[in-house]
């Protein structure tokens, strides 16, 4: 299907020129993915100003239960979204979900205690699975196979940026605004994607959409539970965004009682956000040269020999190695980890292209969730060395792997689901 086809109520060729170009439709789609993280980075810096005004020791890491809460939420919302947006189309609920998005981040700046402060991260999460899932699925309307992984790569290293740059935006807000200001800024770019998502293209053509009901989308679940490819790539995904999850969780701490060097996190953590949109961009080319499934296979090779030296940085000196020692090992680890991601992926997408609403809203779920919890637990094992981090990396990237050859042998034929 391409641009400016009748693909929904009113959309034809005629009006294609209102409607967003490839070009404008790739950015505005990194734009909504962008949304999730920019939730979560930006607001980084001010975890001491929230341990001071909530009680908390400096050192506790209960602050970073609203970044969990936030995952759960995001897990969780896309089965509000992903299934509507196999019957309604891609359109009217991803607005919906800004919407939403906009009002959730409001809440949260007015949450009078820490408790409403995560109730309202997690609602805010809610609303944030919609940009999430639906972009996932407008890609997979568009694109299959190598070209959806060499796409995926390159929108998350464009992605990427919020890393970098966020944590930066959100110290140099808190120079001159109180802490609740990186709760309002989140909503402020959500408002100008909602007015910009007027021009973006309907990708779900009428004639595939599906009844929503609760047994279509019982059935497509089940299939997507099924079907071996997916589920093991799926939870692949799982395994490794619990490394990401759990660098989120330890990192501020780690670098400012381990390290000493509190005043420099931004700056820190855009060096390692950076090598994660560096390796993304390299993957999306080596994916044209060895195809997606070999270069994940190489990938979860190289990810272990990281892993492997990071535990042995962590465990053969007492916990609290040479910061360069340290940065070394994240800068291969989490990066490698994360550049499989999308990989892995377009490989669980790939074979439900007829259910990609409902499928991407499981495959959100389940990473997201699953991601979040295990990280939560690991950020909570922190001892004041970096032990439990190197341990816990190294345990998920082994089971990622083992996933990894699980559904990458030859899976039984399938049949797609017939509509109801």
């Amino acid at each position: 299907m391409t641009l400016g086809e009748v693909v929904d109520d009113g959309t034809t060729r005629k009006n294609a020129r209102k409607t967003a170009g490839n070009k404008e439709f790739i950015a505005m789609v990194t734009a909504f993915m962008a949304l999730g993280a920019l939730a979560i980075d930006i607001m980084l810096p001010a975890f001491p100003e929230m341990r001071s005004e909530f009680g908390m020791p400096p050192d506790s890491t209960d602050v970073s239960w609203i970044i969990t809460a936030f995952f759960l939420g995001v897990a969780i919302g896309p089965w509000l979204y992903g299934p509507a947006s196999d019957r309604f189309g891609r359109k009217k609920p991803l607005m919906i979900g800004l919407v939403l998005y906009i009002a959730c981040a409001l809440l949260a700046c007015l949450a009078p205690t820490w408790g409403w402060v995560k109730v309202s991260r997690f609602v805010w999460g809610l609303a944030a699975g919609a940009p999430r899932a639906i972009a996932t699925a407008m890609i997979r309307d568009r694109y299959e196979g190598d070209t959806m992984a060499r796409l995926m790569s390159t929108i998350m290293a464009v992605f990427l940026l919020v890393p970098i740059l966020a944590p930066g935006f959100g110290a140099l807000l808190l120079t001159v605004f109180p802490w609740r200001s990186v709760f309002v800024s989140p909503a402020i770019l959500a408002t100008l994607l909602l007015i910009w998502s007027r021009r973006l293209p309907e990708t779900l053509a009428v004639e595939r959409r599906r009844p929503f009901t609760w047994r279509s989308v019982g059935e497509a679940a089940r299939e997507v539970v099924t079907h071996r490819q997916t589920v093991t790539f799926t939870l692949a995904v799982m395994f490794l965004f619990s490394v990401l999850t759990a660098y989120l969780a330890g990192s501020e701490v780690i670098v400012e009682d381990v390290y000493g060097y509190g005043a420099w996190f931004p700056l820190i953590f855009g060096c390692v956000a950076f090598a994660f949109s560096m390796n993304a961009l390299n993957n999306a080319r080596m994916v044209r040269t060895h195809g997606n499934i070999p270069l994940i296979r190489r990938l979860i090779a190289l990810a272990i020999a990281s892993a492997v030296l990071f535990l042995a940085i962590a465990w053969l000196s007492d916990g609290s190695p040479a910061f360069w020692l340290y940065m070394l090992a994240i800068l291969l680890v989490v990066p490698i980890a994360q550049g499989l991601g999308p990989l892995c992926n377009t490989a669980a997408m790939s074979p439900v292209a007829h259910i990609a609403g409902t499928a991407s809203s499981v495959m959100a779920t389940v990473t997201t969730a699953g991601g979040a919890l295990l990280g939560g637990f690991a950020g909570d094992r922190f001892d004041g060395t970096i032990r439990p981090l190197a341990t816990w990396f190294f345990i998920c990237i082994v089971i990622a792997a083992g996933l990894v050859v699980t559904g990458t042998g030859v899976p039984r034929r399938e049949r797609p689901l017939s509509a109801h």
